[in-house]
């Protein structure tokens, strides 16, 4: 029985499971985005974010070398560690937490294995700019927006009115 046994093995020994989340930890950090299969995805998550955690709120110089030192355990990838103290820390220092973000690809081809991409959620500029414009203004439930069609439709008629009652004045005069 497998009770409250969370960890997914990923079908391989320690070593080999090790070495791979690291890598695809370091990959995950140089290039903010990479394509694998939801298994790894889900447990490169479970790996990275606590890495991720580790970058904020360093006050003292020997807390942030002892988190790079701790984090370079992990990743065993200089490069790596550096971009995730410089860049990816600024970026995060205000998130509480899931700094991950999962997309469901569909399946491959060759092996019909669940594709994702799996990427730093505040370096995806598309859902970003999504987000800021879908905010924009509250639709009502037949599809229109609810402040411009209110306002613009008594402004339309006035206008029409106006203008209306102003050829008729021209004419008259005539």
């Amino acid at each position: 029985m497998r009770h409250r046994k969370k960890f997914n093995h990923l079908g391989r020994k320690s070593a080999h499971r090790k070495a791979m989340l690291a890598n695809m930890a370091s990959s995950l950090i140089l290039h903010k985005r990479i394509k694998t299969t939801v298994a790894k995805a889900k447990a490169l998550r479970m790996y990275v974010e606590p890495l991720i955690t580790k970058t904020k709120e360093l006050s003292t110089v020997e807390e942030r070398t002892h988190a790079q030192r701790t984090v370079f355990a992990s990743l065993k990838d200089k490069f790596a560690v550096k971009e995730l103290f410089g860049e990816v820390a600024e970026k995060v220092a205000d998130r509480p937490g899931g700094y991950t973000r999962i997309l469901k690809l569909g399946n491959r081809l060759g092996d019909n294995a669940e594709m994702c991409l799996i990427e730093l959620v505040d370096y995806n500029e598309n859902m970003l700019s999504e987000k800021k414009t879908s905010t924009a203004g509250k639709r009502t439930r037949r599809g229109r927006r609810k402040a411009t069609v209110a306002s613009e439709a008594p402004a339309q008629n006035e206008t029409s009115n106006e203008q209306a009652s102003d050829s008729t004045e021209a004419e008259s005069k005539e």
